[in-house]
């Protein structure tokens, strides 16, 4: 099967078996995901076929943030993401390959990724969580959760502790700034770093309108 066929099988596979209702882990933030892989492959390698099947299939099972399964979530989908790679035509090592490369994509699942394309789509998922789409995810989340925007009385948090579970904007100094220097790729880490600016611009842009400069 070719990209392009698998493609349509992966986005009917997606359409029919992945969770509804959380357009921070749609179709189309699988295929933002896709695309930052196969840009990422384009220098550092790796199968193809199997980053873009596991580029749909690495949140099949995807728990709110604030849920106690969260940490679960990648090995869960790394698990439900098997029988559909079989009935596409995946042999075991495709399949092992692939599955990997899901559970280990999770910041929270603290796993290491020991392949080329298990590191690919690491880094792929994480730049979805920098730049202008990282922003706007990172409040979208916010308003799922039911978290403010910002503490009104101190938003860079200088005088208490970060609490990104109450407002959103901790979420940039508690995680978010952070990920650059955990992409596993060269091509990852330049693209991580380009995000990151558009971030600092936005921070930059928020504390002007509140009168404040930005701690971060």
């Amino acid at each position: 099967m070719d990209l392009q066929a698998l493609t349509q099988a992966l986005e009917a596979a997606f359409d029919r078996v992945a969770p509804k209702g959380d357009a921070g882990h749609d179709v189309h933030h699988a295929r933002r995901v896709r695309d930052n892989a196969m840009r990422i492959a384009d220098r550092e390698g790796g199968d193809r076929a199997v980053l873009t099947a596991a580029a749909y299939l690495h949140d099949l099972v995807s728990p709110p943030k604030d849920s106690p399964d969260r940490k679960r979530a990648s090995a869960l989908s790394a698990e439900a993401a098997a029988p559909v790679l079989r009935e596409l035509g995946f042999d075991e090592d495709r399949v092992a390959a692939a599955r990997h490369a899901i559970h280990a994509h999770s910041f929270s699942a603290g796993v290491e990724p020991t392949t080329v394309e298990a590191k690919v789509l690491q880094d792929a998922d994480r730049l979805e969580a920098l730049g202008a789409i990282g922003v706007a995810r990172t409040f979208y989340t916010a308003g799922l959760m039911g978290s403010a925007m910002f503490d009104a009385d101190d938003p860079f948090a200088v005088r208490r502790p970060l609490d990104d579970r109450r407002f959103a904007l901790d979420h940039f100094a508690a995680k978010l700034m952070t990920l650059p220097a955990t992409m596993q790729t060269a091509a990852g880490r330049e693209l991580a770093e380009e995000r990151l600016a558009v971030m600092h611009a936005f921070l930059g842009a928020i504390a002007g309108e509140l009168g404040t400069h930005p701690a971060w």
